[in-house]
């Protein structure tokens, strides 16, 4: 009786799973967490101040899953403000009501609310990462998020161990202060104090050297290192000295090895690395791993370095000695770091990010697509109103824009309206889908200009299974500059790059449809270009934006619905009870 009650139950999962009912890649483990978004008193830099935090941990609890596993998060907000969480990566098919952009798929949860994200895990594993997704509460409030898979690795390399390592940013003043000023007189941010690896500033900034990230290796063995760029504004370099990197994997999906000296990851990338602990270190025991930013701006950064240490085990070592400043003969060669200013490095690192597009992990880029999108990302200035005080490029207001579209977010979230078919004037879906006035993007005068723009919640409408490209053009105004680019609920393959204006006629003609990088976040190139490709086939609302949090809330941002399928199991599921109200 027992066994058949079993097979029963297997015949009705598979029917549930053949009626849409349940995803395909359904797994009866059930993975739950508990997150208690709270205030804590953490010390860096010599400053002690209150710092959101998650379970009272800076950074945050990394989650580590299994692919086709089940995943409950009971978010508790024990703060006054309103906060949520976004699963950054994870695709959430059906599901985006657990995706976490405040207004766009959710309300917030209130002070003194709960609400759990429920999704599964499926055709996804490697390293991605979650974060607050309210104002700026991501400065703090991040964490790793790790799917181990279902089949071994597709190197060979045996691997001694695994890490994260964590870059963040630190103010010693209240980042909401920073957020506040920005938004109330249109200037640019404050710049951070410091840089950090798993929350840890490093041996180059005052009263740290005992905040100094250090992990032990054994001679000869391999380790993987998981590396997240959860910054607010800043891409970065990442090296260890004396050490080769091997990628193998980026935005968890592998890619074809290759090696470096350093890396590039832009602020919402994730990139494993191989790192073999072949070297003999000096009488230290140690060798540095550094990270500093990668410089496409004039707008004031935090011109400083991040440092940890990688220690060698069994070594007969003196008492480690840090540095106590960052010395005024800082050679970035000699850590491997390539200088702040070299987009020749990152062009040709990025030149070297290829799918695995092996049989067991194919390439699935659309040879072919319904619709091309040409979207120009930019930075804009917008006249002071009058009687107001603005602190913008001769005292105006900065913003960004999609298509001089700077994006509102509604009152109530876009994903409730679509669902419940609302007839409101939260958003309309008329977002245009190529620049209205064409003009020399990347080679117009910085300054000289109108560069005011339009407000609204204008997005993209797409049906099930369209196969879509965008075209994520740069400009030049007030500077040209490398923006990250997030696309919610799908991986995307980045078909082509390029510096200067896309040319509609002669650049598709050089796309690389074989092996195309693929991806959830784009840096699309200072002064350049990027086109990205895939097939909408997650039904639901989906955020664009810029992974730059700056320019997020200048409206660098705009979103996509992808319209439900003709199937059940083509359309989102129903609202969760908890769904937190607006």
């Amino acid at each position: 009786m027992e066994g058949l009650i079993q097979h029963y139950g297997l015949f009705v999962v598979m029917l549930m799973i053949l009626a849409g009912a349940l995803p395909s890649g359904f797994s009866q483990t059930t993975r739950r967490f508990q997150f208690n978004v709270e205030w804590k008193n953490v010390t860096r830099l010599c400053s002690t101040k209150p710092l959101l935090t998650v379970n009272g941990e800076y950074p945050g609890p990394t989650i580590a899953v299994h692919e086709g596993d089940h995943v409950e998060i009971k978010v508790t907000n024990h703060i006054a403000d309103n906060t949520t969480i976004h699963w950054h990566g994870i695709r959430q098919l059906r599901t985006g009501w657990a995706d976490g952009p405040a207004y766009i798929t959710q309300c917030p949860i209130r002070g003194g609310k709960s609400y759990t994200y429920k999704f599964t895990v499926q055709y996804q594993r490697g390293t991605l990462w979650w974060h607050a997704h309210y104002a700026w509460q991501r400065a703090s409030v991040y964490g790793a998020f790790l799917i181990h898979p279902r089949m071994p690795f597709p190197f060979s390399a045996p691997i001694q161990d695994e890490f994260p390592i964590i870059f963040g940013e630190w103010w010693n003043g209240d980042v909401d202060e920073v957020e506040n000023e920005m938004v109330k007189y249109g200037g640019g941010p404050n710049i951070s104090d410091a840089y950090t690896i798993n929350g840890l500033p490093g041996p180059f900034y005052p009263c740290s050297n005992n905040d100094t990230f250090i992990k032990t290796v054994e001679h000869g063995k391999t380790y993987l290192l998981r590396i997240i760029n959860a910054a607010l504004n800043d891409e970065l370099f990442f090296a260890v000295a004396n050490h080769t990197l091997t990628v193998v994997e980026i935005d968890a999906v592998y890619t074809k090895p290759f090696t470096a000296t350093a890396i590039m990851v832009a602020p919402g990338q994730t990139t494993n690395v191989l790192l073999t602990a072949n070297q003999v270190p000096d009488s230290s025991g140690t060798f540095l791993m550094a990270a500093w930013p990668y410089l496409t701006s004039v707008f004031p950064f935090d011109n400083s370095t991040t440092a940890g240490f990688l220690r060698y085990k069994n070594i007969v070592t003196e008492n480690i000695k840090h540095p106590q400043k960052m010395p005024s003969t800082f050679e970035p060669n000699k850590y491997n770091l390539p200088k702040m200013e070299d987009t020749k490095f990152v062009t040709k690192f990025s030149d070297n990010l290829r799918s695995l597009a092996s049989p067991q992990y194919p390439c699935t880029v659309p040879k072919t697509i319904d619709k091309r999108v040409v979207a120009v990302v930019s930075l804009n200035l917008q006249d002071c109103p009058a009687n107001r005080t603005c602190k913008g490029y001769e005292d105006n207001r900065f913003f960004a824009s999609m298509n001089n579209q700077s994006f509102v977010r509604p009152s109530l979230s876009i994903l409730e309206s679509h669902y419940n078919k609302l007839r409101n004037n939260e958003y309309s879906t008329d977002f245009p889908e190529k620049p209205l006035k064409p003009f020399d993007y990347t080679g117009v005068d910085p300054v000289s200009e109108n560069m005011n723009t339009q407000f609204g919640t204008k997005i993209l409408e797409v049906p099930y299974g369209t196969n879509l490209e965008i075209v994520l053009q740069g400009t030049s105004f007030l500077n040209v500059e490398n923006h990250p680019i997030h696309v919610h609920g799908h991986n995307f393959f980045i078909v082509g790059r390029g510096f200067g204006n896309f040319n509609v006629a002669k650049d598709p003609a050089k796309y690389n449809l074989i092996d195309p990088p693929e991806r959830n976040t784009v840096a699309v190139p200072t002064g350049g270009w990027a086109a990205i490709r895939f097939k909408a086939d997650n039904p639901g609302v989906w955020f664009i934006h810029c992974h730059l949090e700056e320019h997020t809330s200048w409206g660098l941002a705009s979103g996509l619905i992808v319209q439900n399928g003709p199937r059940a199991s083509q359309c989102v599921l129903p609202p969760p009870k908890d769904l937190p109200s607006c």
